[in-house]
């Protein structure tokens, strides 16, 4: 029941902050679309842990402001390489083993490599990322494993060795 009353509360937050516009005919409208979006998602049977990871929930916001940060880190740094005097691009490859226990807390290491400027998650199978960067100073970022410890304790889950081999 949590996880409907999760994802009413999601879907309800989502409409007024993408609606913009309050009046009584369109908060109805809003009402009738949650309520059709809850009854797909219960005739689907998608509402449970999987679905609306509710336990994310109270890591979610240090979580994004970490990523932030890291996004405008690695944004000056790339404008950096590509704007100034040396032009220091190395591309590479890098195979990290993620450290996530679940599909979403992989899918959400190789979205949050992803963002961030300068790499890309090429390929995840199994618990593996195949990493394209432009350097190997961010090669050092994904090897090492800070991303990776972060998504794990976005999950709650400790951090696990974390090795990587050169592609």
């Amino acid at each position: 029941m949590r996880h409907v009353i999760a994802l009413v509360i999601g879907l309800v937050a989502l409409w007024l902050a993408l609606s913009g516009h309050y009046g009584v005919l369109i908060l109805s409208l809003g009402a009738v679309s949650c309520a059709g979006v809850l009854w797909l998602c219960a005739r689907m049977r998608l509402i449970n842990e999987e679905c609306v990871p509710i336990s994310l929930l109270p890591r979610l916001p240090q979580y994004t402001v970490w990523l932030l940060a890291e996004i405008a880190r690695s944004n000056f740094d790339v404008a950096w390489r590509l704007l100034g005097p040396s032009r220091a691009i190395r591309p590479s490859m890098v195979r990290v083993q993620a450290g996530q226990r679940t599909a979403l807390g992989r899918a959400i290491f190789a979205n949050s490599v992803t963002l961030t400027p300068g790499t890309v998650t090429i390929e995840m199978q199994g618990g593996e990322a195949v990493i394209h960067s432009l350097t190997h100073l961010q090669d050092a970022d994904v090897t090492e494993g800070a991303m990776n410890a972060k998504v794990c304790w976005l999950e709650g889950k400790a951090r696990t060795h974390n090795t990587s081999n050169p592609t």
